[in-house]
Protein backbone atom coordinates (compact mmCIF):
# COMPACT_ATOMS: atom_id res chain seq x y z
CA UNK A 1 0.00 0.00 0.00
CA UNK A 2 1.44 3.47 -0.64
CA UNK A 3 2.65 5.89 2.25
CA UNK A 4 -0.19 8.32 3.00
CA UNK A 5 2.68 11.15 2.24
CA UNK A 6 3.53 9.54 -1.39
CA UNK A 7 -0.17 8.32 -2.62
CA UNK A 8 0.01 5.81 -5.84
CA UNK A 9 -0.83 8.20 -8.77
CA UNK A 10 -2.74 6.59 -11.49
CA UNK A 11 -4.01 9.23 -13.52
CA UNK A 12 -4.74 12.47 -13.46
CA UNK A 13 -6.83 14.94 -15.72
CA UNK A 14 -7.43 18.80 -15.90
CA UNK A 15 -9.02 18.93 -12.68
CA UNK A 16 -8.65 15.66 -11.01
CA UNK A 17 -6.47 12.99 -9.81
CA UNK A 18 -6.93 9.49 -9.27
CA UNK A 19 -4.93 7.82 -6.30
CA UNK A 20 -5.32 4.35 -4.42
CA UNK A 21 -7.33 4.89 -1.02
CA UNK A 22 -5.58 4.26 1.81
CA UNK A 23 -6.36 4.44 5.66
CA UNK A 24 -6.41 8.02 6.25
CA UNK A 25 -9.41 7.91 3.36
CA UNK A 26 -11.99 6.24 6.13
CA UNK A 27 -13.82 9.45 7.14
CA UNK A 28 -14.64 10.26 2.88
CA UNK A 29 -15.53 6.68 2.30
CA UNK A 30 -17.85 6.38 5.29
CA UNK A 31 -19.87 9.59 3.75
CA UNK A 32 -19.92 8.26 0.33
CA UNK A 33 -20.74 4.84 0.98
CA UNK A 34 -23.55 6.34 3.49
CA UNK A 35 -24.91 8.76 0.73
CA UNK A 36 -28.04 8.29 -0.34
CA UNK A 37 -27.71 7.92 -3.72
CA UNK A 38 -25.39 4.79 -2.58
CA UNK A 39 -27.17 3.48 -0.53
CA UNK A 40 -30.11 3.31 -3.42
CA UNK A 41 -27.95 2.71 -6.60
CA UNK A 42 -25.13 0.18 -5.14
CA UNK A 43 -26.38 -1.14 -1.63
CA UNK A 44 -25.94 -0.73 2.21
CA UNK A 45 -22.67 -1.46 3.00
CA UNK A 46 -23.42 -1.10 6.69
CA UNK A 47 -20.57 1.26 7.29
CA UNK A 48 -21.63 2.61 10.83
CA UNK A 49 -18.05 3.42 12.24
CA UNK A 50 -14.72 4.79 11.22
CA UNK A 51 -13.59 1.97 11.61
CA UNK A 52 -16.02 -0.14 9.27
CA UNK A 53 -14.41 2.46 6.94
CA UNK A 54 -11.21 1.33 7.00
CA UNK A 55 -11.75 -2.23 6.85
CA UNK A 56 -13.97 -1.86 3.84
CA UNK A 57 -10.80 0.03 2.19
CA UNK A 58 -8.36 -2.84 3.46
CA UNK A 59 -10.63 -5.56 2.49
CA UNK A 60 -11.91 -3.93 -0.92
CA UNK A 61 -9.58 -1.55 -2.79
CA UNK A 62 -6.69 -2.52 -1.52
CA UNK A 63 -6.89 -6.12 -1.26
CA UNK A 64 -7.94 -5.93 -5.28
CA UNK A 65 -4.45 -3.49 -5.81
CA UNK A 66 -2.52 -6.23 -3.95
CA UNK A 67 -4.21 -9.17 -6.04
CA UNK A 68 -4.84 -7.62 -9.43
CA UNK A 69 -2.96 -4.46 -9.45
CA UNK A 70 -6.29 -2.54 -10.15
CA UNK A 71 -8.98 -1.40 -8.02
CA UNK A 72 -11.24 1.49 -6.98
CA UNK A 73 -9.59 5.03 -6.63
CA UNK A 74 -10.12 8.27 -5.12
CA UNK A 75 -10.81 10.99 -6.91
CA UNK A 76 -9.19 13.75 -5.70
CA UNK A 77 -9.52 17.72 -6.71
CA UNK A 78 -6.99 19.31 -8.00
CA UNK A 79 -7.85 22.14 -6.48
CA UNK A 80 -8.80 21.38 -3.18
CA UNK A 81 -6.61 18.08 -2.66
CA UNK A 82 -9.65 16.27 -1.18
CA UNK A 83 -11.54 13.62 -2.33
CA UNK A 84 -14.98 14.21 -4.15
CA UNK A 85 -15.57 10.40 -5.42
CA UNK A 86 -14.78 7.38 -6.68
CA UNK A 87 -14.12 5.68 -9.71
CA UNK A 88 -11.96 2.32 -11.07
CA UNK A 89 -11.99 -1.08 -11.97
CA UNK A 90 -13.38 -4.30 -10.14
CA UNK A 91 -12.85 -7.60 -10.76
CA UNK A 92 -15.47 -9.54 -9.35
CA UNK A 93 -15.85 -13.41 -8.84
CA UNK A 94 -18.95 -13.44 -10.27
CA UNK A 95 -18.61 -11.61 -13.76
CA UNK A 96 -15.86 -13.12 -16.23
CA UNK A 97 -14.99 -9.37 -17.18
CA UNK A 98 -13.46 -6.16 -15.53
CA UNK A 99 -16.27 -3.53 -14.56
CA UNK A 100 -16.35 -0.20 -14.21
CA UNK A 101 -17.63 1.45 -11.45
CA UNK A 102 -18.02 5.32 -9.67
CA UNK A 103 -19.29 7.10 -7.25
CA UNK A 104 -19.34 10.83 -6.01
CA UNK A 105 -20.68 13.30 -3.16
CA UNK A 106 -23.73 14.07 -3.77
CA UNK A 107 -22.65 18.11 -3.70
CA UNK A 108 -20.51 17.00 -7.12
CA UNK A 109 -22.63 15.58 -9.15
CA UNK A 110 -24.09 17.17 -12.55
CA UNK A 111 -20.34 18.96 -13.29
CA UNK A 112 -18.75 16.45 -15.32
CA UNK A 113 -16.27 15.18 -12.12
CA UNK A 114 -17.50 11.40 -13.45
CA UNK A 115 -17.46 11.28 -17.14
CA UNK A 116 -14.07 12.59 -16.63
CA UNK A 117 -12.64 10.35 -13.92
CA UNK A 118 -14.72 7.25 -15.77
CA UNK A 119 -13.17 8.41 -19.27
CA UNK A 120 -9.47 8.66 -17.50
CA UNK A 121 -10.00 5.07 -15.77
CA UNK A 122 -10.99 3.62 -19.34
CA UNK A 123 -8.19 5.24 -21.02
CA UNK A 124 -5.73 3.52 -17.99
CA UNK A 125 -7.76 0.15 -18.96
CA UNK A 126 -6.70 0.36 -21.99
CA UNK A 127 -3.49 1.73 -22.62
CA UNK A 128 -2.16 0.20 -19.11
CA UNK A 129 -3.59 -2.80 -18.38
CA UNK A 130 -4.43 -3.77 -22.00
CA UNK A 131 -8.00 -4.57 -21.17
CA UNK A 132 -10.22 -5.10 -24.39
CA UNK A 133 -13.86 -5.42 -23.29
CA UNK A 134 -14.55 -3.90 -19.35
CA UNK A 135 -18.43 -4.04 -18.57
CA UNK A 136 -20.21 -2.09 -15.73
CA UNK A 137 -23.70 -3.30 -13.67
CA UNK A 138 -26.41 -0.42 -13.04
CA UNK A 139 -29.17 -0.30 -11.68
CA UNK A 140 -31.54 -0.31 -14.32
CA UNK A 141 -33.54 3.10 -12.69
CA UNK A 142 -30.07 4.96 -12.00
CA UNK A 143 -30.80 7.09 -15.99
CA UNK A 144 -27.81 9.33 -14.62
CA UNK A 145 -25.06 6.43 -14.85
CA UNK A 146 -26.47 5.12 -17.92
CA UNK A 147 -26.35 8.11 -19.68
CA UNK A 148 -22.32 8.12 -18.67
CA UNK A 149 -22.22 4.78 -19.45
CA UNK A 150 -23.50 5.71 -22.64
CA UNK A 151 -21.50 8.37 -23.51
CA UNK A 152 -18.34 6.53 -22.71
CA UNK A 153 -19.92 4.00 -25.52
CA UNK A 154 -20.45 1.12 -23.59
CA UNK A 155 -23.99 -0.26 -24.59
CA UNK A 156 -26.79 -2.69 -23.04
CA UNK A 157 -25.96 -6.31 -23.35
CA UNK A 158 -28.61 -7.99 -20.62
CA UNK A 159 -30.36 -7.84 -17.38
CA UNK A 160 -28.87 -10.14 -14.40
CA UNK A 161 -29.09 -10.96 -10.79
CA UNK A 162 -25.99 -10.63 -8.78
CA UNK A 163 -25.08 -13.74 -6.57
CA UNK A 164 -27.13 -12.85 -3.30
CA UNK A 165 -28.95 -9.41 -4.54
CA UNK A 166 -32.74 -9.19 -4.59
CA UNK A 167 -32.72 -7.18 -7.93
CA UNK A 168 -31.71 -7.64 -11.51
CA UNK A 169 -29.40 -5.07 -12.53
CA UNK A 170 -28.36 -3.90 -16.36
CA UNK A 171 -25.00 -4.94 -17.83
CA UNK A 172 -23.30 -2.71 -20.03
CA UNK A 173 -20.22 -3.49 -22.01
CA UNK A 174 -17.84 -1.55 -23.78
CA UNK A 175 -15.08 -3.28 -26.14
CA UNK A 176 -12.73 -2.56 -28.64
CA UNK A 177 -12.23 -3.63 -31.80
Amino acid sequence: MADAEQPMIVAETERLRLRWFDRSDAPFVFRLLNEPDWIRFIGDKHLSTLDDASRYIENGPVAMYRREGFGLYAVESKETGFPIGMCGLIKRDTLDDVDLGFAFLSEFHGQGYAFEAAAAVMAFAHDVLALRRVVAIVSPDNAKSISLLEKLAFHFEKMLRMQGAEEEVALYAFERR
